[in-house]
């Protein structure tokens, strides 16, 4: 599985943008709030809002995501493609047990999984498959949708901020559950503001300013020796710089 953006445009939100990540990888995108992020995210997933339109092109190894019908980015989405939002809410029915949730994609895709303990207890939440999501923590909340995202295995995962909202402690927690839950062939799309994040999950990153990416290269070789002014003010600002 590879994915290919390229040329991508929505509005003069986001410009030109081109990237692709292959089998196994884990690139992130940062960039701060209102830089393009998002929408790239939402674009490649087939949700922007109805006022928005993308262009260019988004290919998900030879399919062309751009364009597609409805039904078709229905059945990729958790399972070719899966997405864990920064408010877990927004991806979470309140009305409905979070164990029929979690279960929810295999019943969209036709498939026969594992069962909703199995799948919560992966990611550490045992015996909570009868509740609902208001009795939970927002820490919780994030651990099942994520389980939720990985429940068919999909070939790209993409987090947006799943743990901006979240402490240091329970940061780390689903830091460790995502690296650890995902297959070596899956790909990942890792979007965050949070430079110690990027440090600690992805191997390469884009960075982003006002809809276009500045920046590229690998982890290391961005973080430690950044080229672009922007590269450098976000490092700067942040608490790698500190520690470094």
């Amino acid at each position: 599985m590879t994915l290919t953006v390229e040329g991508l445009r929505v509005a003069d939100l986001v410009r030109d943008v081109s990237f692709s990540i292959g089998a196994g990888e884990r690139v992130g995108l940062i960039g701060e709030s209102g830089s393009g992020k998002s929408l790239t995210a939402l674009s490649i997933m087939g949700l922007l809002p109805d006022e928005l339109s993308a262009t260019g092109s988004v290919r998900l190894t030879d399919r062309e995501l751009l364009g597609a019908s409805e039904r078709e980015l229905s059945r990729l989405r958790g399972n070719g493609l899966s997405m864990v939002f920064q408010e877990p809410m927004t991806a979470l029915n309140p009305a409905m047990r979070v164990g029929r949730q979690v279960t929810e994609p295999f019943r969209v895709h036709g498939r026969r999984g594992r069962p909703a303990e199995e799948l919560l207890a992966a990611v550490g939440l045992p015996g909570t498959a009868r509740a609902y999501p208001h009795q939970l923590s927002g820490g919780q909340r994030q651990r099942v949708v994520l389980a939720m995202a990985l429940a068919n295995e999909p070939s790209l995962l993409i987090c947006d901020e799943p743990t901006t909202a979240l402490d240091v402690t329970v940061q780390a927690q689903i830091l460790s559950l995502i690296k650890g839950s995902l297959s070596a062939e899956a790909a990942l799309l890792f979007i965050t503001h949070d430079l110690a994040v990027v440090a600690s999950v992805c191997e390469r990153v884009l960075v982003m300013l006002d809809g276009e990416i500045v920046e590229r290269g690998s982890t290391k070789d961005v973080l430690t020796t950044p080229q672009h002014e922007y590269t450098k003010a976000l490092l700067a600002a942040s608490d790698l710089e500190a520690s470094r």
